[in-house]
C-alpha cells in the first residue's frame, strides 16, 4: 500500500526520500534519513525500526548490498518488510519479502532506488527512477517528479490519501520534513505535498540560518515579531 523512492544529490550531498500510500501518516513511520549517511524506507507490514536501524549499520563502514543481506539473514520476520537504502556514495540497495502485498516491484538507478506494494503495476518503482534521473534542478523537486511519475503510471491498487518527503543536508535535523498525513480527497495528497513544498521552499533557507547563525536571522514578519 506504498511507493517510495530514496536518493542522494552527488552535488549537494543532500540525502532524501519521498513516499506516498493509501494509508494514513505513512512518512511518520516508514521515511528515513541521516545527514552524511543515506536515506532509507522500510514499509510493506512496516518495521519503523528498520529504517534506522539501516542507516546505523551504514556508518560502520558496509555497503549498502552488505548491510541489507545482513539484514534478511538476521531479522525476524523479515519476508513481511520491503526495504531500500542509499548511501551519500549513491550506492543502493532494496528487499522484497515474500509476503509482501499485492503487485509489488523496485528497481534501482543512479544514486536512487524505488519500491512500492499494492500497485497498479510493476512499471510504477522504474518510472519513478526515470523521472529522479531526467529531472534537473533543486533535489526536493526532483524527488518530487518521482512520486508525481508514479501516481501517472498508475499508483497504487487502491487511492492515496497521504504523502511525505524527508531530506537531510549538513545538520542532525532535516532540513524538509513536509507531510500530508491524511487527505479526505482520493490521490490528491501528492498535489497537497507539492502545494505546501511551493510554500516552504523561498522560507527554507531562512529556518536554516535562524539554526546555525541566529545573529542572522531575517524577522519572521509576523505579529509581535518587532
Amino acid at each position: 500500500m506504498t511507493f517510495s523512492l530514496i536518493a542522494v544529490c552527488p552535488t549537494t550531498k543532500r540525502v532524501g526520500t519521498v513516499v506516498t500510500s493509501s494509508s494514513i501518516c505513512v512518512a511518520s513511520r516508514c521515511s528515513f534519513v541521516a545527514a552524511g549517511v543515506g536515506a532509507a524506507q522500510s514499509q510493506n507490514i512496516t518495521d519503523p525500526d528498520l529504517g534506522p536501524q539501516m542507516l546505523t549499520m551504514a556508518q560502520s563502514g558496509l555497503s549498502p548490498k552488505e548491510l541489507m543481506a545482513k539484514i534478511v539473514a538476521d531479522t525476524p520476520n523479515i519476508q513481511w518488510r520491503q526495504l531500500g537504502l542509499v548511501n551519500l556514495d549513491g550506492k543502493t540497495a532494496v528487499f522484497t519479502g515474500d509476503e509482501s502485498l499485492g503487485i509489488h516491484a523496485t528497481a534501482e538507478g543512479i544514486n536512487c532506488a524505488a519500491m512500492g506494494n499494492m500497485l497498479q503495476s510493476t512499471a510504477i518503482p522504474q518510472a519513478m527512477v526515470s523521472a529522479f534521473e531526467q529531472t534537473q534542478g533543486e533535489f526536493a523537486e526532483r524527488l518530487l517528479a518521482a512520486l508525481e511519475a508514479g501516481l501517472a503510471a498508475g499508483g497504487e491498487a487502491g487511492p492515496i490519501h497521504s504523502a511525505g518527503m524527508k531530506v537531510a543536508d549538513k545538520a542532525n535535523w532535516p532540513v524538509i520534513d513536509l507531510r500530508v498525513d491524511w487527505e479526505d480527497k482520493p490521490d490528491q495528497a501528492i498535489s497537497k505535498l507539492r502545494d505546501t513544498w511551493n510554500v516552504y521552499h523561498p522560507q527554507m533557507q531562512a529556518y536554516i540560518t535562524r539554526a546555525v547563525d541566529p545573529a542572522e536571522s531575517e524577522s519572521y514578519g509576523v505579529p509581535g515579531d518587532p
